[in-house]
């Protein structure tokens, strides 16, 4: 969410499809370090065959949220929203400064911050 407040303000982007287009990257990155909390997500969906794998759970959450914006037709990159890498350490800086930043499950460093933009700007799901 700290992310897509930058996003939306230096590149005029609308805020809901500014967190759209950095859910997938984000929620890969919180797999990693909070895995167990895409059950009750996998489960809210209705990925019930997940049963209690944290694996398995953020495997078919992150899926289904790359299909999801597909069929709503969300942009498949920040790139498409005008970001440009030079900004990407100003964006940083200010996200680390949001305080939405402190509800994301683990805090990530400014440099993660940074890579995260990176990957926001080159995937194409």
């Amino acid at each position: 969410h700290a992310m897509a407040h930058q996003l939306g303000g230096m590149y005029h982007a609308a805020h809901g499809v500014c967190n759209a287009v950095l859910l997938p990257v984000v929620q890969k990155y919180n797999a990693k370090y909070v895995p167990e909390l895409f059950i009750d997500i996998a489960h809210a969906m209705g990925f019930t065959e997940v049963k209690e794998e944290p694996a398995k759970a953020a495997q078919v959450v992150l899926k289904a949220i790359v299909d999801l914006n597909k069929r709503l037709g969300i942009p498949p990159n920040i790139k498409a929203l005008g970001a440009q890498p030079q900004d990407f350490e100003t964006l940083a800086d200010n996200a680390m400064k949001d305080a939405c930043g402190l509800t994301n499950p683990h805090q990530p460093t400014r440099e993660e911050v940074i890579q995260l933009f990176r990957e926001a700007y080159e995937q194409n799901p």
